[in-house]
């Protein structure tokens, strides 16, 4: 990730995950080891899978002791095996310790998310139709999963309600009509913001190509309806689908023509990648 991000966005909210977990002290911790000893910790991979996080889980344990190390023998995006050494952390035992969970937390969630996320975008090989997310993130957690989706080969939707306009059922429904929406849209927006409709039926359809919007999501539609939405907009507008999008269901929704596939599913229902801390040891100082 990058350290700008890692600084402004992503460190307060691991302070946050810490504070969480250490509202006073590491009580065992604190009892088992009343004084700094150094010592390293491996992690190992527990499942195959896609990794993603690697530099937000060093950090979770820098933020609580800036001279932790962490030495591993992957990258975020490399495939891992059940079994595999991935690397090692060295630092006061402590640390080690106490910062461990929430660590493998960020490493575990994002990981799994990369693995999911990789195994929806390989069965649209070929097909030149991008994987997108959502704003169906965890609360606090949408910058660590986001990342973890491009990690496993996805693209990020918009980040949040000021990146990009979306005008969906409800926005519509107050505008009074797909075209009174869109028209507002561009009268307020700046001109480098794309307008996306949401189209839930073939009228809606033909209404948001004729206000000139610039993405059409087709959302929860059937396939049939959206091949037939596809030819009518005929290229004017860029195409999405939308609405439960599962792995079960790229096949089919592949099929259609659309341009883009967003899919919650990526953030909201990717299981963890089973990762573990063991060997924990105690080394003898450097110098």
């Amino acid at each position: 990730m990058n350290p700008i991000t890692m600084t402004l966005q992503a460190d307060p909210l691991l302070l946050s995950a810490l504070r969480e977990d250490l509202s006073s002290e590491d009580v065992t911790t604190n009892a088992v080891l009343p004084e700094a000893v150094p010592g390293a910790v491996d992690l190992l991979a527990k499942e195959d899978g896609v990794l993603a996080g690697l530099d937000v889980f060093l950090r979770v344990f820098q933020l609580l002791d800036p001279a932790t190390t962490g030495h591993f023998s992957c990258r975020d995006g490399e495939t891992v095996s059940a079994g595999q050494v991935l690397g090692t952390v060295r630092g006061d035992l402590r640390v080690l310790l106490s910062g461990e969970r929430v660590a493998l937390n960020y490493l575990q969630r994002m990981s799994g998310i990369a693995t999911y996320t990789r195994s929806v975008v390989s069965l649209l090989a070929g097909t030149g139709i991008r994987l997108l997310d959502t704003r169906k993130t965890t609360p606090n957690m949408r910058i660590f999963e986001k990342y973890a989706v491009r990690v496993g080969g996805g693209a990020n939707h918009r980040y949040n309600l000021s990146d990009g306009i979306l005008l969906k059922d409800n926005h519509i429904a107050a505008a009074g009509s797909v075209r009174e929406a869109v028209r507002r849209a561009r009268a307020y927006a700046p001109f480098v913001h794309k307008i996306e409709v949401e189209a839930e039926t073939l009228e809606m359809v033909d209404e948001a190509v004729a206000a000139g919007a610039d993405i059409i999501m087709l959302d929860n539609m059937a396939p049939d309806t959206m091949r037939e939405a596809v030819r009518r907009i005929a290229g004017r507008a860029e195409t999405e689908c939308s609405g439960n999008v599962t792995r079960e269901r790229i096949a089919e929704l592949a099929s259609v023509g659309v341009d883009y596939i967003s899919c919650g599913a990526l953030t909201h229902s990717a299981p963890i990648l089973d990762l573990s801390l063991k060997h924990l040891r105690p080394e003898a100082a450097e110098g």
